[in-house]
C-alpha cells in the first residue's frame, strides 16, 4: 500500500478512537469540557474538506455509523 495512503487511514483510525473516547468520557462526566470539544473538533474533522481529501469515505456516513455504535 502507497505509504501516504497508510497515513491517511492512520489519521482517519486515530479519529474514531479519540471519538469513542471523548464520548466515553463524556458517559461518565457529561460537562467535561475537554472531552466536549474533542468530540466537536472530531465531528468538524469527519465533516472536512480534510477529511475527504484524505480517504474517498463518506465522512457524514461514518459518523453517522459511530454515533449508532456509541450510543448502543
Amino acid at each position: 500500500m502507497n505509504p501516504y495512503k497508510e497515513l491517511a487511514n492512520a489519521i482517519i483510525i486515530q479519529a474514531v478512537k479519540d471519538y469513542r473516547d471523548a464520548v466515553e468520557r463524556l458517559r461518565y462526566t457529561p460537562d467535561d469540557k475537554s472531552a466536549q470539544h474533542d468530540k466537536r473538533s472530531i465531528e468538524n474533522f469527519f465533516r472536512s474538506n480534510w477529511f475527504s481529501i484524505l480517504s474517498d469515505l463518506n465522512g457524514e456516513l461514518l459518523l453517522k455509523k459511530l454515533k449508532e455504535e456509541v450510543s448502543a
